[in-house]
């Protein structure tokens, strides 16, 4: 049984994301995800008129006269959850870590495919698969992927994404949504990355924190990698320290948006001391255009 303070924490987040989707998302979702796949429905004899690369030559060979396949539009869709539960993501300095956007963004397309009645499964990880929840509906399983996402208990700290990434290339046959939602402080994936994208539809959800981007000017302070547990004294008062640091910012920012653009992978960037609604409806809106 799950304390009842945890429980209480999942009900607002079921509550807020629901409030969200409600208001703001409305048919948004749908106009960009649906209806993006066809599937094989019947054969049935050509008509004159008919496209004649439907022509299924096996039937037709078989009967003496020609025929075609006919495909229906996919209506029902697969949504994979790929969150980054590594120890990086609690960092925060401010009202929340990474970690939980993570929570509340799941909550979010969770909530938006189950009520567009598709399926959502869920894959944590961090420098191996931690957890694995096949797609599903319903909102009991909505409060699962909840729990899980808020209340893990890793048994890795770092982040390797080849190990998730194969995973879904490996496991999930059927072309799914896959919402690839970490900090990516990561290297040597694009490989798995590019063969997810070619096999699956992916978005990269890129959490930021504030606190990473500004190097206070406080003299001497040390820094602690949550992941390797290694620590650095560094000297934050001078005016070129802080011009160096910026500048890595800048440039390893540069670089992953190449990365993704390079890739063809939707890319997105939040904050955690900033709201994604309307980074999310952007995205939306811009997917919708791409495919009308």
């Amino acid at each position: 049984m799950l304390p009842k303070e945890v429980i209480a924490k999942i009900r607002r987040l079921e509550i807020k994301t629901g409030r969200i989707v409600n208001e703001l998302f409305g048919g948004q979702y749908e106009s960009v995800f649906k209806g993006r796949g066809m599937e094989f429905d019947e054969v049935r004899e050509y008509q004159p008129g008919d496209d004649i690369r439907a022509i299924d030559w096996n039937v037709t060979a078989r009967m003496g006269h020609p025929y075609i396949k006919k495909f229906v539009e996919e209506r029902e869709l697969n949504i994979m959850l790929v969150v980054d539960a590594s120890a990086s993501q609690k960092f925060g300095t401010k009202t929340q870590s990474k970690l939980d956007m993570a929570a509340e963004l799941s909550g979010v397309l969770a909530y938006t495919a189950i009520k567009n009645n598709d399926k959502v499964g869920a894959l944590l990880f961090t420098d191996r698969v931690e957890k694995f929840i096949p797609p599903a509906k319903g909102s009991t399983h909505l409060s699962r992927i909840l729990r899980d996402v808020l209340f893990a208990h890793p048994e890795g700290k770092g982040t390797n994404l080849n190990p998730p990434l194969e995973f879904i290339n490996d496991v999930l046959k059927r072309k799914c949504i896959v919402f690839l939602i970490s900090d990516f402080h990561a290297q040597g994936y694009e490989r798995a990355l590019a063969v997810t994208n070619r096999r699956h539809d992916v978005i990269a959800f890129e959490l930021k924190d504030a606190g990473e981007e500004k190097l206070p000017a406080l003299g001497f302070i040390a820094l602690e990698d949550l992941e390797n547990n290694q620590s650095r004294l560094i000297w934050t008062g001078s005016a070129s320290a802080q011009a160096a640091f910026k500048k890595i910012v800048d440039e390893r920012r540069t670089q992953r948006r190449e990365f993704f653009r390079r890739l063809g992978v939707d890319h997105i960037e939040l904050y955690t001391d900033r709201s994604y609604v309307e980074p999310l409806l952007s995205f939306f809106r811009m997917r919708a255009k791409r495919f009308r």
